[in-house]
């Protein structure tokens, strides 16, 4: 997979050169490739901004130079062979970056981000780029950050962990958390390893047991228990086919019941602290 990413602050970026990403860059999974925005401006102040249409707060990232750096740096990847390319745009005001997106990011060849800073980029430019390529307005959470670099830096983490190749183990990242494809998506339970008693604390009996099966729903309730706790909506949209007797029962004394339909709802006197 091939990655370029356009930015006023390259040095941003530098966490893609160590751990998972840094070691799927060592092995040829992915080629990336970080510009500097600047480079195509021609005052001597370097300016990408300048003040909104209409009035109103903040600068807004102008057009020039982001037309120029995204056809040349387009231009450049294709002449090295890449091809597919997607434009993703991290913005507070795109859909939800979620694990399905990462999926779907992950089988692209070529990922061109374009991290804003200010009020975000001239809105032209999305639209021009999308007669040409896939756009992604994705948002990594309901909140503002001062630019879209850190939101570079979780979506690249988030779709290379899924390249072939890339985790030590090509299956760790099936039973991970929101991983499609599920009937039920829960958060992952709690997990332990050596010792077996740390500063007085122990594990769980059912971990020693070596029965399979115990284990196996030990980690079901433990993951019912936490997503009843911190993400109860998931259990609310749930599919409830998705869950079997045990689970029933598991949701029945955490305070859950079904409505008529068969979804899970949390009985209000018995909701969790």
């Amino acid at each position: 997979m091939r990655l370029d990413v356009v930015t006023i602050f390259p040095e941003y970026l530098e966490p893609l050169n160590v751990s998972l990403v840094g070691k799927a860059r060592a092995r040829g999974r992915l080629d990336v490739h970080v510009h500097d925005l600047r480079r195509w401006t021609y005052d001597r102040h370097h300016t990408v901004d300048d003040t909104p249409y209409g009035g109103g707060p903040g600068m807004v990232m102008k057009t020039e130079p982001w037309g120029e750096a995204l056809d040349e740096v387009t231009a450049a990847g294709y002449e090295a062979g890449a091809h597919g390319p997607v434009l993703v745009v991290p913005t507070p005001s795109g859909r939800p970056f979620t694990q399905e997106v990462a999926v779907e990011l992950s089988r692209r060849p070529w990922l061109v981000f374009t991290p804003a800073r200010y009020e975000g980029i001239d809105r032209r430019v999305t639209d021009e780029y999308a007669t040409r390529m896939p756009v992604y307005e994705v948002s990594i959470g309901d909140y503002v950050l001062a630019g879209g670099e850190a939101a570079v830096l979780v979506i690249t983490e988030a779709v290379a962990r899924l390249l072939p190749g890339v985790l030590g183990n090509a299956e760790s990242h099936r039973d991970d958390s929101f991983a499609p494809g599920a009937m039920a998506n829960l958060l992952e339970g709690p997990v332990y390893t050596k010792p077996p008693v740390w500063r007085g604390h122990g594990i769980p009996d059912v971990l020693l047991s070596g029965h399979h099966g115990k284990i196996a729903r030990w980690r079901r309730d433990e993951a019912l228990r936490r997503t009843a706790r911190h993400r109860p909506d998931l259990i609310e949209r749930c599919d409830p086919a998705a869950f079997d007797k045990k689970d029933r029962e598991t949701l029945s004394n955490l305070g859950w019941a079904p409505e008529p339909g068969g979804r899970f709802w949390r009985r209000p006197d018995d909701v969790e602290e």
